[in-house]
């Protein structure tokens, strides 16, 4: 799997896995210092079944734990994956 990139450009922030010429992302917005909503995450055809979409979620799930930082999970596949991972509870709003 290849490298996930962080983006933060003001109160919106970004997770982007490239591969093979294609792009999967995880978009968020920054509500305040300690609170984030992971608000939408796409992944191209081209990725589907790589596990791509799982990756990004488990960067967003590091980086908040790592930085103190709770998730609202407004995304469908976001809070797909807290469903399947009741260990994340730490970092889940």
């Amino acid at each position: 799997m290849s490298e996930i990139a962080r983006e933060i450009a003001g109160s919106k922030g970004r997770y982007v896995l490239q591969q093979d010429g294609a792009e999967a992302e995880l978009t968020y917005s920054i509500a305040s210092p300690k609170l984030i909503i992971a608000d939408h995450t796409g992944v191209p055809d081209a990725l589907r079944g790589t596990g791509a979409g799982a990756a990004l979620v488990e960067r967003l799930v590091a980086d908040a734990r790592a930085e103190g930082v709770r998730i609202v999970p407004l995304c469908p596949f976001v809070k797909s994956q807290f469903r399947r991972h009741p260990d994340w509870a730490d970092v889940f709003q």
